[in-house]
């Protein structure tokens, strides 16, 4: 087993890496801004359910915990009583069709043990009052221009009503994850035999606002410290993210324990391939995508209803093994949960004259929070390639939604990457954490890796 250790950060630091870049756009008229909240929910959504009733209204979504929750035991599902109503396999997928993404449907056809349990879809996905009106606020001053952003403040809904694919995407990149995070994942490799091993990090990421001093250009820092496996094993990473990366790129150090020094890290975007994770995904595909988008031309293809992971509460149960979860082709189909939701729709097209080992890729942005939930990933040639799933719940405590696993599938292979995981780790993820920019400089990289 081989590890790149500059390439190794984005292996499992599930959810870490978003950067932003875009072309010049209008801003919003204050007439469109003023419907947010009104016929559109806070965030743009649609807030009223669709026609048949398996998708419901918004209503505010889920922001008080179950009775008697204890967070030091993970996240409790508020839906752990429902049953499934139906599920979808190779055998009736034909049925649900208009519902499914090519990438689901491959995913159907190729793994016999890939099936999805379909659950009452529920609209949790909530934001604090503060978040909403923050960007509601500055909703009429954002602009894009050029390949950088205007007057962002301190919206995370940069654009509440998108013109483009461009903008929706930024939706993606901005998106409130909980202003400072910190805590511990496990991300495994499976093969397509089955076999897997354990990537362990310990990922520290605050946000300008949450610092002690503002950075100009600054989205967020963080530090990425590798607890498995022996390979990799005190490597720590530090990032510095910019929001106009053509400003000022990415910036990243890796401490490497072996020789006791502090380096940059220059390749860390893109379709940089990343070793360890057997090369399922590239580091522009950490956290649904993150980086600078300017190698694709972006489409918005309007709204479907789709079956995605949503609520997936049970995936994070503490009493499940990783061997419960990690089976042959798929993860145990008996811990997902798929509900019926609106998706926006975004196809990015390699541009003439850009490298990238995609040359098309479909995102589907969950209405209600602007997050990746799947993507279906092209070569060069249109051939689907690679599938990929990230799993939501609603962190009520926060308040805010987030990914509760990612999976990426390699059709070619068989095999897959799991993401995110912590079931068997006694710590739970902390939000809202502060920082000192004084932690986040290289010196401070250096001092912790000697220590």
């Amino acid at each position: 087993m081989k590890f790149h250790k500059t390439n190794a950060a984005a292996l499992c630091i599930a959810s870490l890496f978003i950067a932003l870049i875009s072309p010049a756009s209008a801003k919003i008229t204050a007439a469109e801004a003023d419907r947010l909240g009104k016929d559109l929910t806070p965030v743009g959504a649609d807030p009223s359910g669709n026609k048949e009733g398996t998708i419901p209204p918004w209503t505010g979504g889920l922001t008080k915990a179950p009775p008697g929750w204890n967070r030091n035991n993970g996240y409790a599902d508020p839906f752990a009583d429902e049953k499934s109503l139906f599920t979808i396999t190779a055998q009736n997928a034909e049925q649900y069709k208009s519902n499914l993404t090519p990438g689901l449907l491959a995913l159907l056809k190729k793994h016999p043990n890939f099936r999805m349990p379909i659950y009452p879809s529920h609209r949790t996905a909530a934001f604090s009052k503060e978040v909403t009106d923050a960007s509601k606020a500055q909703a009429t001053q954002v602009e894009l221009n050029g390949f950088g952003v205007s007057n962002l403040g301190d919206s995370n809904i940069p654009f509440p009503i998108p013109k483009n694919g461009l903008e929706a995407i930024w939706n993606h990149l901005m998106r409130y994850t909980g202003g400072g995070t910190d805590g511990y994942g496990n991300s495994f490799p499976v093969r397509a035999n089955g076999e897997y091993y354990k990537i362990g990090v310990h990922a520290t990421r605050i946000y300008d606002r949450n610092m002690d001093q503002h950075i100009p250009n600054r989205l967020y820092s963080a530090m990425i410290y590798f607890t498995d496996p022996a390979e990799l094993k005190g490597e720590i990473f530090l990032v510095h993210e910019p929001i106009d990366q053509v400003a000022e790129i990415r910036s990243a150090w890796i401490y490497n324990a072996g020789q006791r020094r502090v380096r940059r890290a220059p390749d860390l975007g893109y379709d940089n391939i990343n070793d360890g994770s057997e090369g399922m995904y590239v580091t522009d595909q950490v956290d649904g995508y993150n980086g600078a988008p300017d190698r694709y031309d972006w489409s918005l293809l309007g709204k479907k209803e789709i079956y995605i992971p949503y609520n997936d509460y049970r995936m994070g149960d503490k009493k499940l093994k990783y061997s419960d979860i990690l089976t042959k082709g798929s993860v145990n189909p008996e811990y997902m949960r798929y509900e019926l939701h609106r998706v926006w729709v975004v196809e990015g097209k390699l541009k003439a004259g850009f490298s990238h080992i995609y040359g098309r890729r479909t995102f589907y942005l969950d209405e209600d929070s602007w997050t990746v939930v799947l993507e279906d990933a092209y070569t060069g040639r249109g051939d689907l390639w690679r599938v990929s799933l990230h799993g939501m719940c609603q962190y009520y405590d926060v308040p805010g939604p987030g990914y509760r696993f990612g999976i990426i599938h390699d059709l070619d292979s068989g095999s897959y990457y799991a993401g995110g995981l912590d079931n068997e780790l006694k710590t739970v993820g902390q939000f809202n954490v502060k920082g000192k920019v004084g932690d986040f400089k290289a010196e401070a990289l250096r001092r912790l890796g000697t220590n």
